[in-house]
């Protein structure tokens, strides 16, 4: 049976719409009621940014045969135990006759602070990885097959993550690949290697100018690192689970 993917670049172009929406009421609300958070803060509190691709994500776990699954997105069923701490929040869970068939997280960015945040942002994605492996090899979750392990990334296109940027590395060389490279060309590079060492079974960035808010447009970085790889992987690894299970 082919897999649905659910027309998802319609519903990303819609994604992308709600996402920078979001942002806007939530500056707007908070202005109007004199309690504005600083810069950029007001704009990620209202905390529905994501909504769109998560809503993506379900539509396609949906149509390909796990439809009758434990799709969880509330905050309150969605922690795992973790093996260098107690537990850890995810922002999507899907479980199915007492298994993890997937754990999905959803995070974005946008300027001015794009180093500090990509900092951040990878040490977050490593470490929640290699502990949820590693509580897997310690039968955290019983005796199964391998999850689905994803990590979509939407990032503000914009002069300040396209353009070049230095570092400095007084003592040992930077890797060839990083120097002179953008932040979003950062975030792919990191996408790519999450995968590659199998961290994460797939991870994906989208970019988009605030402009999109209007038309839902975004870029892609890499054929690796794309929405259409991340969403395929998904449909594929929800189908093959719902066959062996039934």
């Amino acid at each position: 049976m082919a897999l649905d993917l659910v027309d998802y670049e319609q519903k990303a172009h819609e994604a992308v719409k709600t996402f920078w929406g979001y942002r806007e009421a939530a500056k707007r609300k908070q202005i109007e009621s004199g309690k504005a958070d600083q810069g950029e803060r007001a704009g990620v509190t209202a905390g529905k940014n994501m909504d769109g691709f998560l809503n993506l994500v379900i539509d396609i776990i949906k149509a390909n045969g796990l439809a009758h699954a434990g799709i969880y997105q509330n905050r309150a069923m969605l922690t795992l135990p973790g093996y260098f701490r107690p537990t850890k929040l995810w922002d999507l869970l899907v479980i199915y006759k007492d298994e993890l068939i997937a754990a999905i997280e959803l995070k974005s960015q946008v300027g001015p602070s794009f180093g500090n945040n990509l900092n951040n942002r990878t040490e977050e994605a490593i470490g929640t990885a290699h502990d949820l492996w590693t509580a897997f090899r310690e039968e955290a979750f019983g005796k199964q097959p391998r999850p689905f392990v994803g990590w979509l990334m939407m990032v503000e296109d914009a002069p300040a993550s396209r353009s070049p940027v230095r570092d400095s590395s007084p003592h040992f060389p930077v890797f060839e690949e990083f120097k002179g490279v953008s932040y979003l060309k950062r975030y792919d590079l990191l996408c790519q290697r999450l995968v590659q060492e199998q961290l994460y079974t797939t991870a994906a960035i989208v970019a988009a100018q605030r402009s999109a808010v209007d038309t839902g447009k975004f870029t892609e970085l890499s054929p690796m690192t794309s929405l259409k790889t991340f969403v395929t992987t998904l449909a594929g690894h929800v189908a093959a689970e719902a066959a062996r299970l039934g």
